[in-house]
């Protein structure tokens, strides 16, 4: 393991924050099974606790493990993921209600960038996955965008900026448009 992929391990490990790249933009990192390190992201952020966080996942097992995944789900984790899509699914009890904002479902984001894997890979758990900026504020593309208190930052250069599309795979329904929107609306029309 390389010494970046330890350091934020260490820093997970231990309810601390971390800034990682994506495929998308800059996530706000932190132990997703840790109710201390999940306030630390509401508060950092200035966000309201009853917003719900993302998570981050390094494989469609992990998946598995906090949320539901009927069928058709598995079906849209073969075309979509990795990538830049955020999957709303019904949220096991194993995940920290905190984080669903008492919606009883989780966004899960399962990237496609192999910095976020490998730090993922090597917690062995999910990490939030909500982008690295003050609630409301731009969605960062570069390290220098990144405005949040945090204890570690992996730079990863200039992102694409484009933030993730979120579809709730309950409802089927698009909550909010972004990358690959239009092939995710295309999908959904024809289930």
């Amino acid at each position: 393991m390389n010494d970046i992929i330890q350091r934020a391990v260490e820093v997970l490990s231990h309810d601390g924050i971390i800034i990682y790249p994506t495929d998308t933009i800059y996530g706000l990192g932190a132990d997703a099974f840790s109710e201390e390190a999940i306030k630390k992201i509401y508060e950092v952020k200035g966000r309201d606790i009853g917003n719900p966080i993302s998570v981050a996942v390094c494989d469609a097992d992990m998946i598995r493990v906090i949320a539901y995944v009927t069928p058709q789900v598995e079906h849209f984790i073969d075309e979509f993921l990795p990538g830049p899509v955020t999957i709303v699914l019904k949220a096991r009890s194993i995940l920290p209600r905190m984080l669903t904002g008492g919606t009883d479902r989780i966004g899960i984001r399962y990237p496609l960038h192999k910095t976020a894997l490998a730090i993922i890979e090597a917690f062995d758990s999910p990490i939030t996955a909500t982008s690295a900026n003050r609630s409301g504020a731009r969605d960062p593309a570069s390290p220098d965008e990144c405005h949040v208190f945090h204890n570690y930052l992996i730079d990863g250069g200039v992102l694409p900026g484009i933030p993730s599309t979120v579809v709730d795979l309950v409802d089927n329904t698009i909550l909010r448009a972004g990358a690959h929107a239009e092939r995710v609306s295309f999908w959904l029309e024809e289930i």
